[in-house]
């Protein structure tokens, strides 16, 4: 028989989980409010027990499983999120977890998850995407007999994850048929972001049943759109290549069951540049003192992207997620420099004359410009070797005018950003 979520299955997923979770914020957000003409609410979920969503399907599936499954113990795949819910899990319930992550999570999320684990859980690091560190984890749990906890395509998962439904419905419309709520309706739109589906699928199926009207919209990083992909081919694909660093939604291949509930219950999916979630992280930080990760900002960075049909209404953008790496500051900030068109990197062969650089300084540069990264392209002769420039600029339009110089002067440079090939190596 073909599953299908039910309303009365979340009811049933949050009475579980109301043993070890509290229903989180959702809040207004009037300056995000004011600048899209919409009530913007933010569901925060990376204010959560593990700082994300993800401890929701991992606590209702394991506190679901038979006595003989607990004392064999667990075993999980994950980038970060879920293995903090497994491991959080394992503690609690005094069981035992495996729990394979890619050579690629941040750091941070690995302390987290020794953290949250305690002596209950190893960790075993391999691969460089999720998709390759699951595979290792479905062969162990194939040969011990331990259960493997799938992060997304696994009914008990996903009904985990659709509380997050159940609370915006009630924080927004009041408990089910009767008053109360933010604004006493249901919103008109949901963002939810997507790795693997599983919160897309739970939030989708439980509003289709509950508020119908309401979209739902899907929100991936365009260097890992696998849930797109696969409703675009009508099944799951394996994407030849993804950019991990959205590692939380860094997913190469859709699930089964989440592509086949997301294909009926979502109404679009909003694909969003890595360089605009970005640009969002910052934002989030600066003008609301919300620290999100790559993940946990992308429903909130694809608020631009769908203006037009949100204006003048009510939209919840869920924050699933904060557990980002300081380390990772000056990569996001670079990224987002170069996606707002503010950052700009050339090879330049300065004339072989005494004073060029300094006329360049002089002469090229804007009063908005800084030289941001200088570096002679050779170790030996280096003042008549070209140099790698970054440039960074006040305004997107100050490029013309500084390229305009560079031509007007006779200065002799290769743009990089244009090359991903040249540009890879330097940033």
């Amino acid at each position: 028989m073909e599953y299908r979520l039910q309303p009365e299955d979340v009811a049933a997923a949050r009475d579980t989980l109301g043993e070890i979770l509290t229903t989180t914020p959702l809040v207004n957000m009037p300056n995000l409010s004011e600048r899209h003409g919409a009530t913007v609410l933010l569901k925060r979920e990376d204010l959560q027990t593990v700082r994300s969503y993800k401890i929701r399907g991992a606590y209702n599936k394991i506190r679901g499983l038979a006595p003989d499954e607990l004392a064999r113990g667990v075993v999980c795949a994950s980038a970060g999120n879920h293995a903090q819910g497994v491991a959080y899990s394992c503690a609690r319930l005094g069981i035992h977890g495996t729990i394979y992550m890619p050579a690629t999570t941040p750091k941070q999320k690995r302390r987290q998850v020794k953290f949250f684990g305690r002596d209950n859980t190893e960790t075993v690091l391999t691969g460089d995407t999720f998709d390759e560190a699951s595979a290792a984890a479905l062969e162990f749990a194939a040969s011990t007999g331990r259960t493997f906890i799938h992060p997304f395509d696994d009914p008990r998962v996903i009904e985990g994850q659709a509380t997050v439904g159940l609370e915006i419905l009630e924080q927004t419309a009041g408990s089910v048929g009767g008053p109360g709520g933010l604004s006493g309706v249901a919103p008109d739109c949901i963002l939810v972001p997507i790795g693997g589906g599983g919160l897309a699928a739970g939030i989708g199926s439980y509003f289709k049943a509950m508020s119908p009207r309401t979209k739902i919209i899907g929100v991936e990083p365009a260097g890992a759109a696998s849930m797109r992909a696969a409703i675009e081919a009508g099944e799951p694909v394996t994407l030849p290549s993804i950019d991990t660093f959205v590692d939380g939604a860094a997913v190469r291949r859709a699930g089964d069951l989440t592509h086949r509930i997301c294909a009926e219950v979502l109404d679009d999916i909003i694909v969003v540049p890595e360089g605009k979630i970005c640009t969002t992280i910052l934002e989030l930080y600066n003008l609301n003192a919300i620290v999100a990760e790559p993940a946990g900002a992308l429903s909130v960075a694809a608020l631009d992207l769908c203006a037009d049909r949100i204006k003048g209404k009510t939209v919840v953008a869920i924050v699933s997620g904060n557990n980002n790496d300081i380390s990772r500051t000056e990569e996001i900030r670079e990224r987002s420099l170069l996606y707002e068109g503010l950052k700009h990197y050339f090879v330049i062969r300065f004339p072989q004359r005494s004073g060029a650089l300094l006329n360049f300084v002089r002469e090229v540069l804007g009063p908005g410009d800084d030289i941001t990264h200088f570096a002679y392209s050779k170790k030996t002769n280096r003042e008549q070797g070209p140099a790698i420039v970054g440039i960074e600029v006040a305004a997107r339009e100050d490029l013309e005018g500084l390229v305009a110089r560079m031509e007007a002067a006779g200065i002799v440079y290769e743009y990089l950003n244009d090359d991903p090939g040249l540009f890879d190596l330097l940033v």
